[in-house]
């Protein structure tokens, strides 16, 4: 389905004009029309602007409310500003970090999170709100924009112009800020409005948090089609299977994590699913388990969705004609399928840069216009990201999982940086490996992923003690809990005399995994 947007800027007014009253979004017990998610955009922009808030500055936002999170992003479109969703499960020196790196002038946080915020040192932000209602001194989201006008005219934007701005872990440990473009956001919805079939009529189930860009992104999906979002804050099981009986919905987008939650909920069996028709999945590593017993359980259309931030999300996609467990193609449920909206893929191997044959394993390379803008502050590494340079088709991005070809379907073999996904998140050993380093008995060690049924995958430890030191893995795990976001965080720890590496050195996390993926395939998306 492709739109006339030039900009984000654009769907609103269109849909109002098509229909005013059509319900957008609901959360709970709230729910906003287009014109009501208009008026509340603009005071949120004219409120950005009373504050001081220019065209490139940053908002930033940490924050569970989706819908909260979608106002301030369209209202600082609509000013030429960038907003920031921020990881609400980060630590407080992991926030710090994040927001002033990003420079952000303005924080919308929830309650909840108020005191790991308080910790933190913002010398750049000139307010902070609430999303609920008013703490203490900080003021709530809703009446610190509410004496400010409902109109509102957009400040002249372009297509390529920069519209979020999300961070993304890196190899070196610290994260970087993709910078997404209009363009890229826009082609997201279109690609999945036509792929899906995401139309008017349709209705979203979305519990992704919005510091993800499959949570952004199906947030404005429906904004494009003139569908609507049911939002879920708190991902509950037994609720989600409710809701969609209740709601009518009639696509979602979930990781293999919470479809198995489904699985084992009381009510699965028992759900109403008549109005589903297609599961949308992706983001971790899933069993063929717990894929079989969704399709049967949920009995709708089932896609799976292997993508990235740097590409505004989706890369490929394994289509539902080919989930055919049991058939002939069974062996495409391990794919990651094939390349959708017109991007390229290729193949290459690593050290020569070098296209590699049909099933050979070298590096995920993407070309498509919803590569990102450029990693905000980081010419370096933007520039590393684009080997070939960039061109009008967006430039050949890479992507630095491992991966072959064969019949044109894309096979995800393993990640060249290590990566490690746990549920959805991505977490890099090099930022992990830099706390475990600091534990004062610590004189060698590494993280790596471990097979784990419910999360996909699970970050475990290897570590070599000083001489003569004592140190528990309870202990050890509660150190790091106290310095990382406890998602980051080993599950499990093995003590050794001595880490396994090669002659020049170099650590051998090869050696490491290889016990724990005996008789077992990563099957990443």
């Amino acid at each position: 389905m492709q739109m006339n947007f030039q900009t984000l800027n654009d769907i609103l007014p269109f849909q109002i004009e098509k229909n005013p009253g059509a319900v957008a979004c609901s959360a709970n017990d709230r729910t906003y029309s287009f014109q009501l998610l208009e008026q509340h955009v603009n005071r949120i922009g004219n409120a950005l602007l009373r504050l001081g808030i220019q065209s490139g500055d940053r908002v930033a936002c940490l924050t569970k409310h989706h819908i909260e999170c979608l106002m301030l992003s369209l209202a600082a479109c609509k000013i030429g500003a960038v907003c920031m969703p921020v990881n609400w499960r980060l630590a407080a020196p992991e926030i710090e970090y994040i927001v002033n790196n990003g420079e952000a002038r303005f924080l919308m946080v929830d309650a909840a999170f108020l005191p790991v915020v308080e910790q933190a040192k913002l010398p750049g932000v000139l307010r902070t709100v609430c999303t609920e209602n008013a703490v203490d001194a900080v003021p709530g989201f809703e009446s610190w924009s509410a004496g400010a006008d409902a109109d509102l005219v957009a400040v002249p934007a372009g297509p390529d112009d920069a519209a979020l701005q999300l961070y993304s872990s890196g190899t070196t440990g610290l994260p970087k800020g993709v910078v997404l473009s209009h363009r890229g956001l826009l082609s997201t919805c279109s690609t999945c409005a036509e792929e899906w079939v995401f139309q008017g009529d349709s209705i979203l189930g979305n519990p992704l948090p919005t510091f993800h860009v499959a949570g952004m992104t199906m947030l404005l999906l429906p904004l494009y089609t003139g569908g609507r979002t049911v939002t879920f804050p708190d991902f509950d099981p037994s609720g989600f299977i409710d809701s969609v009986g209740h709601h009518g919905i009639t696509h979602a987008f979930l990781v293999p994590a919470m479809l198995q939650f489904m699985l084992n909920a009381p009510n699965a069996e028992a759900g109403n699913y008549q109005s589903l028709r297609l599961i949308s999945y992706g983001g971790s590593p899933i069993s063929e388990r717990v894929l079989k017993d969704a399709m049967r359980v949920f009995k709708c259309g089932f896609l799976q969705v292997y993508g990235l931030t740097e590409v505004s999300g989706p890369a490929t996609f394994l289509r539902p004609e080919d989930h055919q467990p049991g058939g002939e193609r069974s062996y495409l449920l391990r794919s990651a399928g094939k390349p959708i909206g017109a991007a390229g893929l290729r193949i290459v191997d690593p050290g020569t840069l070098d296209d590699a044959p049909d099933g050979e394993v070298g590096e995920v390379w993407i070309e498509t216009v919803r590569n990102f803008k450029e990693y905000w502050r980081n010419p370096k590494a933007t520039a590393e990201a684009f080997p070939e340079g960039r061109n009008e088709r967006g430039g050949w991005f890479r992507s630095g999982d491992a991966g072959y070809l064969k019949d044109g379907y894309l096979f995800i073999h393993d990640r060249v940086k290590d990566m490690i996904i746990s549920g959805g998140e991505n977490i890099y050993p090099a930022e992990v490996e830099n706390v475990l380093m600091q534990h004062p008995d610590v004189a060698d060690g590494a993280v790596f992923a471990v097979p784990d049924n419910t999360w996909g995958e699970a970050v475990k430890a290897a570590v070599v003690l000083r001489p003569g030191v004592t140190l528990t893995e309870k202990e050890l795990i509660a150190f790091m809990r106290e310095r990382l976001a406890h998602y980051k965080c080993p599950k499990s720890v093995d003590f050794a005399e001595a880490l396994p590496r090669n002659p020049s050195g170099k650590l051998l996390k090869r050696v490491l995994r290889a016990p724990y993926w005996e008789q077992r395939d990563r099957l990443v998306s």
